[in-house]
């Protein structure tokens, strides 16, 4: 009796793996950068692949300094390649006891560390109880803009090695062998306490002018972005220079942008006019107002 034929999609069905699944297999083969791998439940065919960058956190210049035709190997499903193929992460895999501590880390939880290391992008962490990780100074990072809500130029004047910190989870990576953590977020944002709203008027000195604007504290930990077209001056005409704008200008609430950004304008007499326009087309009626 012969034994009925495997239904196409049933085998596809097989090779589709649910992104995060580990798979294993065996290595067939080098192309190129990227190693073909023959997986356990797909045996006939080599229906996986690990691309270059998913091989190891450790820099190779070829695959064939880590693995070998015949070798054993296990790895995190991260897609599919145009030819049905299975695309796996081997160094998501590569430390299985980094591997477990991630999985249990979840979304929003707060932990402790230590500041192993600070740099121009951001501050390394040694999170309480990590297994050492094999080749970045701590599993835990912080990028700049989760430092603080105050804005800084360097790490440095906000965090220094071995200092104790306190952090939320933003997301655990199990590819990036790191837990993306914000020092600000377990802290009240200040601008939840600004009284001023959209049209409210503030005083406060320009911090920092860069080439599109200046920034302008308004309140304490909280600085809002005057954009160079609305640096003007009385007439309402734009400097040729953000460095030129006052030292304390008088600045009006704009907007609050997806960031949270605090936009802020000079509040001129050209500015008030385009102002009253806008109001004006609203209140006749105009579904798509428009600045003079």
């Amino acid at each position: 009796m012969t034994e009925p034929t495997p239904d196409p999609l049933e085998r596809l069905g097989h090779r589709l793996a649910v992104r995060g699944e580990v798979r294993s297999g065996t290595v067939v083969g080098f192309d190129g950068d990227d190693v073909v791998v023959r997986l356990d439940d797909d045996p006939d065919v080599p229906s996986g692949r690990v691309p270059r960058h998913e091989l190891s956190w450790r820099r190779v210049e070829h695959p064939s300094e880590i693995f070998g035709t015949g070798q054993r190997i296990t790895g995190e499903v991260v897609g599919a390649d145009g030819q049905g193929r299975v695309l796996l992460s081997a160094k998501a895999c590569e430390c299985e006891p980094l591997r477990r501590f991630l999985l249990g880390i979840e979304h929003g939880s707060v932990l402790t560390g230590t500041a192993s290391s600070v740099h121009s992008f951001g501050v390394f962490v040694r999170i309480d109880g990590e297994p050492a990780h094999p080749v970045l100074d701590g599993t835990g990072f912080v990028r700049v803009p989760e430092l603080s809500w105050s804005r800084c130029d360097h790490p440095a004047e906000v965090v220094w090695p071995g200092q104790h910190i306190t952090g939320e989870v933003l997301v655990a990576d199990t590819r990036q062998g790191q837990v993306s953590l914000s020092l600000k977020a377990p802290q009240p944002d200040p601008r939840d306490r600004l009284a001023m709203g959209v049209g409210g008027i503030a005083g406060g000195p320009v911090t920092k002018t860069l080439p599109f604007g200046a920034f302008v504290r308004i309140a304490q930990d909280v600085e809002g972005l005057v954009h160079v077209d609305d640096l003007g001056g009385p007439d309402g005409r734009r400097p040729a220079d953000p460095r030129h704008a006052e030292a304390r200008p008088p600045v009006k609430g704009n907007r609050a942008s997806a960031s949270r950004m605090v936009g802020l304008y000079r509040p001129t007499a050209a500015r008030r006019a385009s102002t009253r326009s806008v109001r004006s087309q609203v209140k006749s009626g105009s579904s798509r107002p428009k600045w003079p």
